[in-house]
């Protein structure tokens, strides 16, 4: 019998760096859809319910979230992406409005 080994290494430093990624990665695939890949009524509902799921979260998690995107913005070599995750902390509710 021959047993492989998978040898897996991330190439992140925590599973909330991972998830977070993802999570962007998603949210970045849906923001740019056009008509004919994805129903915009749809598209909206999944922002609308990510933006909920975020604003309940505590405080402390919400910033956690925005440093990690705040770092990934930093990194993007995309200008485009890079702007929509330097509005995504406010555009998906991690920031208290300042009012």
């Amino acid at each position: 019998m021959i047993r492989w080994k998978a040898l897996v290494t991330s190439s992140y430093p925590s599973l909330t760096r991972a998830l977070a990624e993802a999570w962007v990665d998603v949210l970045w695939f849906i923001d740019g859809s056009e008509d004919e890949q994805m129903d915009q009524d749809d598209a909206v509902k999944v922002m609308e319910g990510v933006a909920d799921v975020v604003s309940t979260l505590p405080s402390d998690q919400r910033q956690e979230l925005v440093e990690l995107v705040g770092e990934m913005a930093a990194a993007e070599y995309n200008p485009a992406r890079r702007e929509f995750l330097e509005a995504f902390p406010e555009g998906f509710g991690m920031i208290d409005d300042v009012s």
